[in-house]
C-alpha cells in the first residue's frame, strides 16, 4: 500500500522570543515494513543548526529560534510504500545496545500495579503472552482523548484507568521489560479507515522476541501494525521518539496547531 503523508506542526507566539530551541524527529527510514519513496521538511520561522542520526537510528534536526519570530512552522510530507509483516519489523539495529531497551525509564518504571499485572498475563509461548498482555491493556486502559499528558508515567495512566496511544505504548513496555522482553517505543502514522484527517500522530510498542526480532503491538487498536502503519522514531520511551520536542526562553505565551493527513 502507497500513503500520503502531511504532517503540518504550527507554534504561534503573543510576544518575541528570547531563544527557542527545537528538536523534530520527522523523517521516516525504509526498513523491513516500509519503504519511503520520497520526502520532505519544510520549515519556515526557524533555523536548522544540526541534522544528526541519534543512538537508536532515528534521524534528528535542530532548530533554533531567536529575536523576533512570532511563529514557526514545519511540514513534513511525502510517500511511503507498506506491506503487513503481522508486526514484524525485523532484527535490532543501531548504536543503542538491545539491553538498553531492557532497563526501565521515569516513564515506564513500575510500581505495584504495573508488577500485579504483568502478573496476570500468565504462562505460554512469548508471542501469546504478549498479545494477552496487548488485549489486557485495551480492557484495563480504555482509550480517552486528552485524559493523560506527555509525562504522564505509566504507573499512574493504569491507576487513572483512562489513557491515551502513548500511554498504552508505555505500560505495553513497562510490563513487557518485567517479563524479560526488551521493548520499545515507536512513533509514527495510522491511517484510519475513512478518516484522512487527524489531530496527532500515532503511538504503539515493539518487543524484541527471539527468532524474529521486534514485533509491534498496538493496544489502543488490539493489533499488531500492518500496512496501514508507518514507522516514524524509535526509543526507550515517548522522550526518546517524539516527533517534535524542544524549550524555549521568555514570556511569550504559546499557542500550538497541528494538521496531519495520512491518505492512500
Amino acid at each position: 500500500m502507497r500513503l500520503k503523508i502531511l504532517h503540518r506542526t504550527e507554534y504561534s507566539y503573543d510576544a518575541p522570543l528570547s531563544y527557542a530551541l527545537q528538536r523534530i524527529r520527522l523523517t521516516p527510514q525504509s526498513g523491513q515494513a516500509q519503504t519511503v519513496r520520497s520526502w520532505a521538511i519544510k520549515i519556515a520561522g526557524a533555523k536548522e543548526e544540526v541534522r544528526y542520526t541519534d543512538g537508536f537510528g532515528n534521524e534528528t534536526r535542530l532548530l533554533s529560534i531567536e529575536g523576533d519570530a512570532s511563529g514557526v512552522t514545519v511540514e513534513a510530507s511525502g510517500e511511503v510504500d507498506t506491506v503487513d509483516t503481522t508486526g514484524v519489523s525485523g532484527p535490532h539495529r543501531g548504536f543503542a545496545p538491545l539491553w538498553l531497551f531492557g532497563q526501565p525509564t521515569a516513564l515506564t518504571a513500575p510500581g505495584n500495579g504495573l508488577i500485579a499485572l504483568a502478573g496476570d498475563v500468565g504462562d505460554g509461548g512469548e508471542l501469546d503472552r504478549l498479545h494477552r498482555l496487548m488485549d489486557m491493556i485495551a480492557d484495563r486502559v480504555p482509550y480517552q482523548a486528552g485524559s493523560t499528558v506527555s509525562t504522564t508515567p505509566a504507573e499512574e495512566a493504569l491507576k487513572l484507568g483512562f489513557g491515551v496511544c502513548q500511554d498504552h505504548a508505555h505500560i505495553f513496555i513497562a510490563i513487557a521489560r518485567l517479563s524479560g522482553f526488551p521493548a520499545r517505543y515507536v512513533s509514527g502514522y495510522l491511517m484510519k479507515q475513512g478518516e484522512s484527517e487527524q489531530a496527532a500522530s500515532h503511538a504503539w510498542a515493539e518487543a524484541h522476541v527471539r527468532g524474529l526480532g521486534w514485533v509491534g503491538f498496538d493496544p489502543s487498536n488490539r493489533m499488531s501494525p500492518d500496512e496501514t502503519y508507518v514507522s516514524l522514531a524509535t526509543g526507550r520511551d515517548y522522550r526518546d521518539a517524539a516527533p517534535v520536542s524542544g524549550i524555549r526562553l521568555g514570556q511569550a505565551v504559546e499557542k500550538l496547531a497541528v494538521h496531519i493527513t495520512v491518505e492512500q
